[in-house]
């Protein structure tokens, strides 16, 4: 009996266990470039680069995470299962994600309505407000434009 309710409130798939607010991260990002239904080179080859700026990771370690990240993003039933792990972040990095969440979805060069609720919902479970989430978004379309 005792088993049976130990099962029950035990972690169900990888993206439930503990994980670094940094993997997480990665599983955010891997789902706001999962979230259009398409997936592409530029957007993972984004998350691996903003892995490197934002962690201070070198190359081996940003492609393991971004890996791990991918196979979490994969398994997920939803982002809450990241964002309170990622919440462990201050508030100035949590805004930061959410530009990163940014970054990647425009780096495919489409955007679509799915994309945009997405990150919303997720500045929302990071707590990050619609001023912080606006402001992010406004430096990412920066980005964006000065890359292309």
């Amino acid at each position: 009996m005792m088993k049976s309710i130990k099962n029950l409130f035990s972690p169900k798939t990888p993206a439930e266990l503990p994980m670094a607010p940094e993997v997480a991260v990665g599983a955010l990002l891997v789902e706001a470039a999962l979230i259009d239904g398409v997936y592409v080179n530029i957007e993972s080859d984004m998350i691996a680069e903003i892995l490197l700026e934002s962690f201070d990771f070198d190359a081996d370690k940003a492609d393991a995470v971004l890996a791990q990240a991918e196979t979490l993003a994969e398994e997920a039933v939803g982002s809450h299962q990241f964002t309170k792990h990622a919440k462990k972040l201050a508030m100035a990095d949590r805004v930061k994600v959410v530009e990163a969440i940014y970054r990647v979805i425009f780096s495919d060069g489409e955007r679509s309505d799915i994309e945009d609720s997405y990150v919303r919902h997720v500045a929302g479970l990071l707590h990050v407000d619609d001023l912080a989430r606006a402001e992010a978004r406004r430096r990412a379309e920066g980005r964006a434009a000065s890359a292309g």
